[in-house]
Parts: structure tokens; C-alpha cells; sequence
């Protein structure tokens, strides 16, 4: 069952609440970026702005939005310890002193229509976020040309890109297809009041905007999003969530969004439930699900939370999966 709690899932007093898991201000933030540099988390060691590649007729991108890290804390796996969470992430070559996110957002060029998945967080709202615009540039991508935005689900840093601090529309002339379930949960004002107090703030900001945009279409599981691009209902870490499977010259690609988070934790323990989810047990089955399907399709994947280059292909290593980015 779907249980959207404070420990689970927190927006709090701000933005950046939500977007850390936490139940508490987030005055740590400023001696994070205490340096005066850019966050360095290990998982975009090339500094990339964007990745390309190609599938058949689409031309697939990997934007860079920006990276944030977090403390570690006793409630981030709720079924690993901290000391767990620390020798994963060393033994996948990253520093175990903090917990790294990076954010990054999918772009498909194909049939003449310039795709995005999810829109980021939006600019001016954490330190070292908000990067998508000057780096769809910098992929040769305008805001401007972007016609169609598909949504995974209803984070923070998932949507609050698609609308500026006032709420008016980024992308007001580009058709935005978003999950009906997902849409259904977060815009009901009936429910607002029976959440959390500190999950409340992403209901109140969907219902301020979304119902009131005449470019939105509420899409089910398996409808098809454009020639090539279905949708994939893998609810769990929302009640909505939903990922996409692009098709293409006989290839496959996933944007999984957030099945899985960082893959040196979790498609190296797929077991493990990291706090963000709503439901965690249909949300490791699902994630097993795309895990598996993509391994018996070939299919190439791509994670909002992966890192640069963001996408890879997966492989089985007894219960548990190995990821090998592109490169």
C-alpha cells in the first residue's frame, strides 16, 4: 500500500526539504557548498553537460541539470545501515563521506518533434541545480523547440521545473502528457488535508498550476506518448509513477526516471528502499521488473539519478545487477 509519510517523503518548509527526503530545515545546506566550487559527488566525473547518442531514427540526449549531496542519516535505506550505504558507495568508486545526487533529464529528437522527459527542478531553487536550460544549449536544444514534455512524476525535482517561482508556464506552447494516476493523486483537494503536513506543499503547488494549463493530457499505462514511445506503469515510489520505453531500428531504450536511484547503491542492491519511496515493496518489484526486462531486450537504460552519462546497460549478477555506462 501507498503510505507518503514524513520519514518517507518530506517537502517541508522549502523546496530543498523535498528534494533531501528530510523531516527537518535544511541548515546544513550552505556548509555544503562551503568551498565556493561546484559539488563534486562523484558522479559526473567529466563534468558533461549533455550525452549523445543515436537508436535507430531517434537522437537521444542526457541533459545535465545539477547534483546536490546530502549527510548521511539512519533513515536514507531503511533497510541498510549507514556503515552499508558507506562501503557501497566506496566500493563503487565514489567517496563515502556524503551521499551523492545528480539530476539529469532525457531529450529524443524524433519524427520532427523535440521530446523531454520530466523538466527538473528549476532554476534559483538549490545551489548547483537548474542547469537544464543553458545546457539543452549547449546540446544544440532550445527551450523554445522543445513541443512535447512527458512527465514520470510529481517530485520536486521532477516537475518544478516546468513552472517559474510566480507558477507561469516555461513551456506554455508545448503539449505536456503527465500520468493519470500521478495526476489524480497529487490535484485531488479532498486528499490535500489527509497527507502530511510537509508532503502538503506539492499537492497545493500541482493543484495551483496543472488544472488551470490547457496543454496538459492525462495518459494511462501502455498509451502511446509519440511514434516509438510507450508508456510503462511502474508505480511504487509514487502511485503514479510511470516510466517510458523508446523503439527505434530494432533497439530499446528505458527512461526508467526513478525506479532505481544511485545505481552503486541500488542496482547493485536492488533490495534495498531508499526513503523516497512511497511504497517500497512494489517499488523493488518494479524495479526488478525493468531491471530484467531490459537485460532479456537488450534494451539500453537511462536514470534520472544515474549520473553522467546517465544511461548504460545492465547485466545479471545473481540477485543482484551490474550497471555499465555508455560510453
Amino acid at each position: 500500500m501507498f503510505d507518503i509519510s514524513r520519514r518517507r517523503f518530506v517537502v517541508g518548509a522549502t523546496t530543498a526539504a523535498a528534494v533531501f527526503g528530510l523531516d527537518r530545515s535544511v541548515e546544513f545546506l550552505p556548509s555544503a557548498w562551503a568551498q565556493g566550487g561546484p559539488v563534486e559527488t562523484g558522479l559526473n566525473p567529466k563534468k558533461m553537460q549533455f550525452y549523445r547518442f543515436t537508436m535507430g531514427d531517434m537522437e537521444i540526449f542526457q541533459i545535465f541539470e545539477g547534483e546536490v549531496t546530502r549527510p548521511h542519516s539512519d533513515g536514507f535505506i531503511r533497510n541498510a545501515s549507514v556503515e552499508d550505504t558507506k562501503k557501497a558507495l566506496a566500493a563503487g568508486g565514489l567517496k563515502d563521506d556524503i551521499v551523492p545526487n545528480v539530476f539529469t533529464v532525457t531529450v529524443v529528437r524524433t519524427g520532427g518533434r523535440t521530446i523531454m522527459f520530466d523538466a527538473g527542478l528549476g532554476a534559483g531553487t538549490l545551489p548547483a541545480t537548474g542547469r537544464l536550460a543553458q545546457n539543452l544549449k549547449a546540446a544544440g536544444i532550445e527551450q523554445k523547440d522543445i513541443n512535447l514534455i512527458v512527465v514520470s512524476h510529481f517530485h520536486p525535482d521532477h516537475i518544478f521545473g516546468l513552472m517559474d517561482k510566480d507558477n507561469a508556464q516555461i513551456y506554455p506552447n508545448a503539449e505536456i502528457m503527465m500520468p493519470a494516476a500521478e495526476y489524480g493523486f497529487w490535484t485531488d483537494p479532498a486528499r490535500t488535508s489527509k497527507l502530511p503536513e510537509g508532503v502538503q506543499g506539492i499537492a497545493k503547488r500541482a493543484q495551483a498550476t496543472f488544472p488551470n494549463w490547457k496543454n496538459i493530457k492525462q495518459i494511462g499505462d501502455n498509451a502511446e506518448v509519440a511514434p516509438g514511445i510507450r508508456s510503462v506503469s511502474t508505480h511504487g515510489h509514487t502511485p503514479g509513477h510511470t516510466s517510458y520505453v523508446l523503439a527505434s531500428g530494432g533497439r530499446q531504450h528505458i527512461v526508467l526516471a526513478d525506479i532505481t536511484n544511485i545505481p552503486q547503491l541500488f542496482v547493485k542492491n536492488p533490495g534495498w528502499h531508499v526513503m523516497f519511496d512511497a511504497d517500497p515493496n512494489s517499488a523493488e518489484a518494479n524495479r526488478r521488473k525493468m531491471f530484467d526486462r531490459a537485460i532479456a531486450d537488450k534494451a539500453t537504460l537511462g536514470g534520472y539519478h544515474w549520473g553522467m552519462p546517465g544511461c548504460g546497460t545492465l547485466a545479471k549478477d545473481g540477485n543482484s545487477y551490474v550497471y555499465t555506462p555508455m560510453a
